[in-house]
């Protein structure tokens, strides 16, 4: 399955999520939802991932957790904010590049529709068959 296929089968799960839920809840009822709505699908999706940081030919432990990462191919940054900034995009970019994967979905539930909270983003430096 592509990276495409993949995000618009994720898109159709987080807005089942949040037509259930709505806005207004907390990041990790999302995360947890959104999880759950996944596996259902009979997606291999894991949680809270430890990113290490790669530092000067180093792998350091960083602290970094990915919310949820889909297939081994793309990467989901949930939020429950006002609205998404610049910096949520670049730490969704950063997170692609640590990982040399393509695609990220930022996800914001905060949102009346939720169309108007989601994200696509690309990491353009990806190389194919690297993780």
């Amino acid at each position: 399955m592509t990276e495409n296929e993949l995000s618009s089968i994720i898109i159709g799960a987080a807005i089942e999520v949040h037509t259930e839920l709505g806005p207004g809840l907390l990041e990790s009822v999302y995360e947890t939802c959104l999880y759950h709505e996944l596996k259902e699908i009979g997606l291999k999706v894991e949680r809270q991932v430890n990113l290490p940081v790669k530092y000067k030919n180093l792998s350091l432990e960083s602290g970094l957790r990915l919310d949820l990462i889909v297939q081994d191919k793309v990467i989901i940054e949930l939020k429950a904010v006002k609205e998404l900034c610049d910096v949520h995009v670049a730490q969704t970019l950063t997170y692609l590049k640590l990982t040399d994967l393509k695609l990220g979905l930022l996800i914001n539930f905060n949102e009346v529709r939720l169309k108007h909270g989601l994200k696509r983003i690309v990491n353009n430096a990806h190389k194919e068959n690297s993780f």
